[in-house]
């Protein structure tokens, strides 16, 4: 077949679909895959090995000064629909219209379209067109069932949730809706059900480990694992530097907010001395990760190496815990190098994650980013559980034997044979 990719976000979101792409080529199809950066230019040097089409679309999306305004103003918002809309209006409408043309063309050239959940413009075009649709979900926080809510309330689960998707279609339905009108469609339906999710085929990037099927779920909805690959070319190595840091003494912790480091000098200073004065109080070694410490007046010692990236599947296992943001790729990395975590929270669907890798045993609660200072941070880091290490080494092994990008294209295939196209 003739498959159309297309994925919008930070490297959490586009590393993903980078795999389910080189998978689906591998497996004989002819892929091509759209992405949009939020905040890297980094992919359009990006070559695939095994002859993916790649195109590169409006990327980055908002430059080092909107991305810290962004992310600040999301932080501090406790509702998250509010949070919704900022990231919305924030990161995705400036690219919204060459999304749309590369979405139109996408569909335009392909027998199968595969998209991000929250890339409405692809949703919109596969449905003018008359072409099937696969929703690509990166996080269970937003699959309703009676049986679970993000609130984590022991009762009443059914109610949230109709009061969820109430909402949740208020806020956010306006976005897809406007272009609808404007290729002269109807308006769509739920936003929840009908658009984040294909009543088709979605399928939902995370390992069974964490993300628990539910009984209600639907037959449509299909738990692949975690859509992991080799680490890319882009991604670097394991620098001299890191290296002899790692050799010189007792594993250290990695400390990263990924996408939402800041790299404002700053606002980055700040977060080194949030980071930094956490390390030192706790008493543990750090590998602390941020755009640009000497600007900021850092300097790497015996307890502290500063670095400006680290590639995760490397670093991680080499760690004893890693502090981090709960984005969905990070939380399964660290997961899945058997690591136990501190969860700083920036946005609900971080806190999420944050709540099941503590339901899960190998985290406590985790901290949000807008009040967090280093004590805090130092007496989470100073409490991880002597019996974390062991269960996350449990975990880890069972995930080391899940194949999300192979389940993912199995699944493909059985649905989407030749013959059905």
């Amino acid at each position: 077949m003739k498959i159309g990719l297309q994925t919008w976000g930070s490297h959490g979101d586009l590393r993903p679909f980078i795999a389910l792409a080189e998978g689906l080529q591998l497996a004989g199809h002819e892929v091509t895959l759209v992405m949009t950066c939020v905040d890297s230019d980094a992919y359009a040097a990006l070559v695939s090995p095994s002859g993916v089409r790649l195109r590169v679309v409006a990327s980055p999306v908002l430059g080092p000064a909107d991305i810290e305004r962004l992310s600040e103003v999301a932080a501090r918002a406790t509702n998250p629909l509010a949070q919704l809309k900022m990231l919305v209006e924030g990161g995705f409408l400036p690219a919204e219209e060459p999304m749309l043309a590369a979405a139109l063309e996408l569909v335009a050239g392909c027998d199968l379209l595969i998209g991000h959940f929250f890339v409405y413009p692809l949703q919109i075009a596969a449905e003018r067109a008359g072409k099937p649709y696969v929703s690509v979900l990166l996080s269970h926080v937003m699959v309703p069932s009676a049986h679970s809510h993000p609130l984590g309330l022991p009762f009443g689960q059914r109610l949230l949730w109709r009061v969820t998707q109430w909402a949740l279609h208020r806020a956010a339905s306006p976005y897809p809706n406007r272009l609808r009108a404007r290729l002269g469609m109807p308006p769509g339906g739920d936003m929840l059900t009908s658009v984040w999710l294909s009543p088709e085929l979605t399928l939902l990037g995370v390992s069974p480990q964490i993300a628990q099927r539910q009984p209600d779920w639907p037959s449509s909805l299909r738990v692949t694992g975690f859509l992991d690959m080799p680490n890319m070319q882009l991604e670097g190595r394991l620098t001299d530097e890191v290296e002899a840091f790692l050799a010189a003494g007792e594993a250290p912790v990695y400390m990263t907010f990924g996408s939402w480091t800041p790299r404002d000098t700053a606002q980055q200073r700040e977060h080194l001395r949030l980071l930094t004065g956490a390390a030192r109080l706790s008493g543990r070694r750090a590998i602390i990760q941020a755009a640009d410490a000497a600007a900021c007046g850092f300097r790497s010692d015996t307890q502290v190496l500063y670095v400006s990236a680290s590639p995760h599947h490397l670093i991680f296992p080499r760690c004893a815990a890693v502090v981090h943001h709960g984005g969905a790729g990070t939380t399964q990395s660290a997961t899945l190098a058997g690591r136990p975590s501190v969860v700083v929270a920036n946005i609900a669907e971080q806190e999420h994650w944050g709540q099941e890798l503590r339901r899960l045993g190998i985290a406590g609660k985790p901290l949000r980013r807008h009040s967090v200072t280093p004590e805090k941070l130092a007496a989470r880091m100073r409490a991880l559980r002597p019996d974390m290490p062991a269960r996350a080494a449990a975990i880890a092994r069972a995930m080391a034997q899940e194949d999300g990008v192979a389940e993912a294209v199995r699944i493909i295939n059985q649905k989407y044979g030749t013959e059905h196209v």
